[in-house]
């Protein structure tokens, strides 16, 4: 039988877990509901940005994800006040401008400031570090200015729409291609940068180091291959959704190309990213295998 001291040692220690995590909370809704309203009614509510609320349900779930895997082991907290208060204050702060000005990347950042800086004051800096990808993860909900995805999304849009046009020829089919404007048929497709831009290669580099770090390989090699092939992945994924538009606007009609499997194509545009990027992992695991390539073989 347990002595007393270890039953109220326990008591406490689950108090404060669930104190902590209550704190965590209500930090979140007090400061960040306003914040996630504005950017679902505005920012998230177009075509370029829309892969946001998709990024924000994938990191709650990881961050109740990894708040699990740290409940499940024994923790001994040694909370750091000073350096919690540091990064809460530096967050307010960051906050501040950024809701007043309604600058979106400001607020973004001001959250993960502020988590980080909650669970250094309740559990200290051992415990924030395990959260390290679950804080970093909240970085891809920034909503990017106009004018830099104008640029960086040029040379995607335009390499996707050669490749869907020279894939589709290929077929046998009616394409021409004019810069980002795909004619098939008697129809003309925009290659808009929802098809073809940094939307869709955030969300899937943000899924794909997501997948990395669940499935936690300790080869650090084969991490790093993985992280760089989801970039090819996204395209590939991309010329496809372009495509399968393509062929649906021939055979259906400018309205079917246009309503509920427009915005379908961008569901299944991600899960065939995903399936790629777990086939890909198993080739790299049989590869090395083979050849024996120990710095792409997974110890765990």
């Amino acid at each position: 039988m347990s002595p007393p001291f270890l039953s109220i040692a326990g008591k406490v220690d689950s108090r404060q877990k669930l104190l902590g995590y209550v704190g965590i909370l209500l930090s979140v809704l007090v400061l960040f509901v306003p914040v996630f309203h504005d950017l679902f009614t505005t920012v998230w509510n177009n075509d370029t940005q829309s892969h946001g609320p998709i990024v924000l349900g994938i990191g709650i779930w990881f961050f109740y994800f990894k708040t699990k895997q740290i409940l499940e082991k024994p923790q001994s907290f040694k909370p750091s006040p000073i350096l919690g208060w540091l990064l809460i204050l530096i967050g307010a702060s960051i906050y501040i401008v950024g809701y007043s000005q309604s600058v979106y990347i400001f607020s973004i950042l001001s959250l993960v400031f502020i988590l980080c800086g909650v669970i250094c004051l309740l559990f200290g800096l051992q415990v924030a570090y395990k959260y390290w990808f679950a804080l970093f993860f909240f970085i891809f909900l920034m909503p990017w200015p106009a004018s830099v995805i104008d640029i960086l999304t040029q040379p995607m849009k335009i390499a996707v729409s050669y490749a869907a046009d020279h894939l589709l020829y290929a077929l046998d089919y009616p394409i021409a291609r004019s810069g980002v404007i795909l004619q098939i048929g008697q129809y003309k497709l925009l290659v808009a940068d929802a098809c073809a831009g940094l939307n869709s290669l955030f969300t899937l580099e943000a899924i794909g180091l997501l997948y990395i770090n669940v499935i936690n390989h300790q080869a650090f090699w084969r991490n790093v291959l993985l992280a760089v092939l989801i970039v090819p992945v996204s395209f590939t994924s991309n010329v496809l959704r372009v495509c399968t538009l393509a062929l649906i606007t021939y055979h259906m009609g400018d309205a079917a190309g246009q309503g509920f499997l427009h915005n379908f194509s961008g569901m299944v545009l991600f899960l065939t990213a995903l399936i790629l990027i777990i086939v890909i992992d198993s080739v790299i695991q049989k590869i090395a295998e083979k050849f024996n390539i120990k710095s792409l073989l997974s110890q765990d």
